[in-house]
């Protein structure tokens, strides 16, 4: 382990909000261990690849121990479909590792660059959320060390579940993954069947998404919220199936398991400009090009897991395209029994004049985790530049519209919340809370997004802190 590591000013994919950390990289669990020993008054905080887009895996004046130097494993059982997994291994490795074989990570999110450590510590959720829930409801075992070293093994149903729940979603803050034990999901083929329709507006995108989810194991909504007038939200829904080797054939496009090409394209370059290359009337175009791109009437088609599943990982550091300033991704969910509130939700927040460029409308279920994101009803994730002239106000409002309604925004996103409103969005925070203090009575683990938020403590976050 770098015992001399130098401060280093660290982001999250959003590239706002930067701070200065001092950074360890353990090479072992056992040095993971005497890591968190070596935390200043600050503490310490686990960081993965850094794809949290805010401050998550920051901790200002403090430490931050990367899980990237610790052994990179996937030990695959074939007959279960259990894969024993470090915590700093990407699912892209765990993908090119065990789809060959027949099997596949039973949640993915929406990019392959993401840690197993961290995939945990965000609960991610992907397109089949609305039928498999969140990537922890299928973790088997979580291995843990907590402040003081000692080493923890984690079960959702064991004599600890509560401390393993509050570890699923629980931001990296009741200590540092070192692997977990994973239930994969059988496929026969590398590639996926998809049906996409065309929507007009925003309520025919939430209609037709409902009704695919009724259906389909993964379905998903791209949203149009740059066009204007009656079109507003006008959108393309994907439903996918893992394709089999029938249905390869009968469209000669054959039949294997082995993984097709892993395309990416250069690297974005880092922007000279602060608004970067990116500005609302390109994607305008670029929207009304999608959209039209996509098929009058509803098409069944086939295409390789890599683009289905990730289809901005093509593109490397496309984050940078947003410029100096970054961008901020806002993602909120609603109950099934707000549903009425959404429309007039997003009118509001275009109305203030919010660019979205970018707009991903998708259906949840509950889960179990006191601090889970998820609730059965909509979510809806937007990319936004953070460069727009009182886009703070505009998102205050969206906020509290949000936590009048009884949702909540992810934390795993999130880069301003009010400290105000955590409570009212995760009602079940003092039970987080208790479980994570006897994880770590001492809270060594701090976090840029912990003290902004007050998540460890609910002792109001000094100016000077």
């Amino acid at each position: 382990m770098d015992t001399d590591a130098p401060d280093q000013l660290l982001t999250g994919w959003g590239r706002t909000a930067p701070t200065r950390a001092r950074v360890l990289r353990p090479t072992s669990p056992a040095a993971a261990g005497a890591a968190l020993s070596e935390g200043s008054e600050r503490g310490v905080i686990p960081r993965g690849l850094g794809r949290s887009y805010g401050d998550a895996a920051q901790n200002a004046g403090g430490t931050v121990i990367s899980t990237q130097a610790l052994p990179d494993r996937c030990e695959l059982d074939l007959q279960t479909g259990r894969a024993w997994v470090t915590a700093g291994t990407s699912l892209g490795r765990v993908i090119e590792a065990v789809l060959p074989r027949g099997w596949f990570p039973a949640v993915v999110p929406g990019t392959q660059f993401v840690s197993i450590g961290g995939a945990i510590a965000s609960d991610v959720h992907g397109k089949n959320h609305h039928r498999d829930g969140s990537f922890c409801g299928h973790v088997r075992t979580i291995e843990l060390v907590v402040p003081g070293g000692e080493r923890v093994t984690l079960t959702p149903d064991g004599p600890q579940a509560d401390a393993f729940w509050a570890t699923a979603g629980g931001m990296g803050l009741t200590g540092v993954t070192l692997a977990a034990e994973l239930q994969l999901r059988s496929v026969t083929t590398a590639q996926m069947r998809v049906d996409t329709t065309r929507t007009r507006d925003l309520a025919h995108s939430m209609q037709v998404l409902r009704e695919a989810d009724a259906t389909a194991q993964y379905t998903v909504a791209w949203v149009d919220l740059l066009c204007r007038g009656r079109g507003l939200g006008r959108g393309v829904v994907t439903a996918g199936e893992h394709a089999s080797p029938a249905e390869l054939e009968a469209i000669a496009t054959g039949a294997s398991v082995p993984l097709p090409p892993n395309r990416r394209l250069a690297s974005v370059p880092i922007m000279p400009t602060r608004a970067g290359v990116l500005h609302p009337l390109a994607m305008r175009m670029f929207n009304e090009l999608y959209f039209r791109a996509a098929p009058a009437e509803p098409l069944q088609r086939v295409e390789p897991i890599w683009g289905y599943f990730f289809p901005l990982d093509v593109v490397g550091h496309w984050n940078r395209l947003y410029g100096r300033a970054g961008m901020l991704q806002y993602q909120f969910v609603i109950p099934d029994a707000a549903t009425d509130r959404l429309i007039p939700m997003v009118d509001r927040v275009v109305a203030d004049g919010v660019p979205i460029y970018l707009a991903v409308l998708k259906r949840l279920r509950d889960v179990p985790g006191p601090l889970g994101f998820p609730m059965r009803g909509w979510t809806l994730a937007l990319d936004i530049p953070a460069a727009v002239r009182g886009l703070g106000a505009a998102l205050d409002r969206l906020d509290t519209s949000v936590a009048e309604c009884g949702g909540r925004i992810y934390l795993a996103k999130d880069s301003r919340l009010r400290a105000e409103l955590l409570p009212r969005m995760y009602p079940r925070l003092p039970e987080w809370r208790a479980v994570r203090d006897r994880l770590d009575p001492g809270r060594v683990m701090r976090s840029d997004l912990d003290r902004r938020l007050s998540l460890v403590t609910s002792e109001p976050v000094r100016k000077d802190a």
